[in-house]
């Protein structure tokens, strides 16, 4: 008898930690399910209070950017900013869509939106910042009229910057595109005519800077070249820009209307971050065409 209510009770026990755990696995999976809610409040301020918000950069002035201008910049706002730096150029928007960082400033618009289609997301920009463009750089020739007959010119891989590169290309008159092709979609194979028989290489744009070594000539986007301590002014030449190029700072687009979204959004175009970019290292990037 004294073993039989013994047991009872723990039968009980077992039943109710059963219980407690089902109910704690659905509240956890109603917390996962409510992912993006609680994210975009996340970037909301409480009065008194801070908000860390990690934004997500590449290998470049960028994370240095959100260090020295923007950051400061939004102290007053009740943020704090932080940078996570990303090797490529695919993981920043992966890993802000799913919720794992709150922003990424690594991109040109037409990036961003070649990106999301292919990818399905839904991220939007706050606006632009000053970019750093894509320029021509060689250590064997001094000029674009150097380029020799069949030089090896290595392009970034992924679609919007081979794209740019090859548009690039066709400013300095060392390619000529299809007439019909969009300019932010064009290949290798949307090469009309190639006067020097330039042998097309394409690889990893962290890859480029790299590769000049090893090949003529590299078209190296504004992220890279600062990180491998390319000069502008050594290039053979640099893009000329348009709005597709400059680079873009994003969130998702259910942040956008969040208090840091319009923090953001005001501050891009504000009169001080432009005095602070013309204070700065930034200051002779190209400019957002707003400005």
């Amino acid at each position: 008898m004294t073993i039989a209510i013994f047991k009872k009770p723990n039968g009980i026990k077992r039943i109710a930690a059963a219980v407690l755990a089902a109910a704690t696995l659905i509240s956890v999976a109603a917390c996962g399910s409510g992912n993006g809610t609680s994210a975009s409040n996340s970037l909301n301020t409480t009065k008194g209070k801070t908000t860390t918000i990690t934004v997500g950069v590449c290998a470049g002035p960028y994370g240095d950017m959100v260090d020295k201008v923007i950051a400061p910049l939004l102290k007053d706002d009740g943020f704090k900013l932080k940078t996570k730096l990303f090797n490529d150029y695919v993981q920043p928007n992966k890993a802000l869509a799913s919720g794992s960082i709150q922003a990424n400033l690594f991109q040109h618009g037409n990036y961003l939106k070649k990106f999301t289609a292919d990818n399905n997301l839904d991220l939007t920009s706050l606006g632009q910042t000053p970019t750093l463009g894509l320029g021509i750089y060689s250590n064997k020739y001094k000029s674009i009229d150097d380029i020799e007959d069949g030089a090896t010119v290595a392009i970034a891989n992924d679609g919007s910057n081979l794209a740019r590169s090859l548009g690039v290309l066709q400013q300095q008159g060392l390619v000529t595109l299809k007439g019909e092709v969009d300019a932010t979609k064009a290949t290798v194979n949307d090469i009309a005519s190639n006067p020097k028989n330039l042998k097309i290489k394409t690889i990893d744009a962290a890859q480029l800077a790299r590769s000049l070594d090893t090949v003529d000539v590299a078209l190296v986007p504004g992220n890279y070249s600062w990180a491998a301590d390319l000069k502008p002014a050594d290039a053979l030449a640099m893009e000329k820009q348009d709005d597709g190029v400059i680079e873009v700072f994003v969130v998702r687009t259910q942040d956008v209307d969040s208090d840091f979204g319009k923090a953001v959004k005001k501050l891009l175009a504000s009169q001080k971050f432009k005095d602070a970019i013309a204070e700065s290292e930034f200051k002779d990037f190209g400019k957002p065409t707003t400005w």
